[in-house]
């Protein structure tokens, strides 16, 4: 079968979610697993990992749950050990032969989004495009949305900064140019449709219900929208320019989780900031310390990502590293890779923006003054 059911049905993500996944004992008397994840589905039957004890078992589920559960094409949430490490020399995967608009070169990434069979999509900022690397491509990249000049036409991308998939559609949701834009993956697309305009966007998330949430420089906000509405619903920041905590200054990247609490990059805030649904003010959850080089510290807040342990990844762009904030220490972070310098080395970042995770947990990230995207093998 081409797609893969995935339930996630988990209370230990969730407390207040009563699992209804159950297994069948040696005797064969049903029992309800206590911590079910990533959960998929052949016909009835389903295999997955019950974190209860750590095995891989086969399961059932009964078939009221069954419509009551919701359903997202294979789209594992990334499982990554809390003691997990990454090898330090990153291999590039896209660009790394020079500022350029060859389909061997980038100019500039920025934001990018790596598919469930490790495609990669990367925001080429300065060749006004979207390129795509599959899995085991060792030469070309190819152009996906754009590359026809930076002008604000429905074929044309201007500056691209963060990019992502929506799985439903098979499309391409872009932030550039003051607006937010939709190109279909299908072969032939040679224009975009436009989702929202006049906004100084920068970063985009979108939640399991599909909601997009988009980051606004200028406003110092992030707003959250139902796909085809264009004023959205305010979810952070939009008090100003400050360092309050109901305050952002110049917000860029985003996550957002299966209850909808909104991770920002509060870039010149030099923090990562968490706001629960509905909250009016967030929470410091990275840096915030000042801008600086301490393990306490970030500058310039970038790309980030949170794996299902609550742990947050952070490009910190200054500092050329990518960090690592665990739950249980949010006073200080840990580098797992860079922070030797800048440079063009394999251990090495020139201004690291954009990050995210395959679903193995390997790392990539768009190293923006190298113009090209590093791969980071977990060990």
């Amino acid at each position: 079968m081409d797609k893969k059911e995935v339930f996630i049905a988990s209370n230990y993500f969730d407390p207040a979610v009563e699992s209804k996944v159950s297994r069948r004992d040696k005797d064969g008397n049903r029992k309800q697993i206590s911590y079910p994840l990533a959960i998929v589905q052949y016909n009835q039957y389903m295999g997955g990992v019950d974190l209860s004890d750590q095995k891989i078992k086969y399961y059932t589920i009964d078939q009221k749950s069954k419509r009551n559960w919701m359903r997202i094409f294979f789209h594992f949430l990334v499982n990554i050990p809390a003691n997990a490490t990454w090898k330090q020399n990153g291999v590039t995967i896209a660009g790394g032969n020079g500022r350029g608009d060859a389909t061997n070169r980038l100019s500039y990434p920025l934001g990018l989004f790596v598919d469930d069979d490790q495609a990669v999509v990367i925001a080429d900022y300065r060749n006004h495009r979207i390129m795509q690397r599959k899995n085991g491509d060792t030469t070309n990249g190819q152009v996906v949305a754009g590359g026809n000049g930076g002008e604000n036409g429905l074929n044309q991308l201007q500056y691209p900064t963060d990019v992502l998939i929506d799985k439903e559609t098979d499309s391409l949701i872009i932030c550039e140019g003051r607006r937010v834009v939709r190109w279909s993956r299908r072969s032939g697309t040679t224009q975009g449709e436009i989702l929202i305009d006049n906004i100084d966007c920068w970063g985009l998330a979108m939640d399991e219900q599909r909601y997009l949430y988009v980051s606004d420089t200028e406003k110092h906000e992030v707003r959250r929208y139902q796909l085809g509405e264009k004023n959205g619903t305010l979810v952070a920041g939009g008090n100003g320019k400050w360092d309050g905590l109901n305050q952002l200054n110049e917000p860029t990247y985003l996550f957002v989780d299966r209850q909808q609490t909104v991770y920002v990059s509060d870039n010149n805030n030099h923090r990562v900031m968490k706001w629960n649904k509905g909250a009016k003010e967030g929470i410091v959850v990275a840096g915030g310390q000042g801008c600086g080089n301490a393990l306490t510290q970030l500058h310039w807040a970038n790309g980030i990502f949170v794996d299902t342990l609550g742990t947050l990844y952070v490009a910190d762009t200054g500092n050329h590293r990518v960090m690592r904030w665990t739950q249980g220490n949010k006073n200080q972070g840990t580098v797992i890779v860079g922070g030797n310098g800048y440079g063009a080395g394999a251990n090495q970042f020139y201004f690291p923006y954009g990050l995210s995770f395959d679903r193995h947990g390997n790392l990539y990230v768009a190293d923006r003054d190298n113009s090209r995207v590093q791969r980071f093998s977990i060990e």
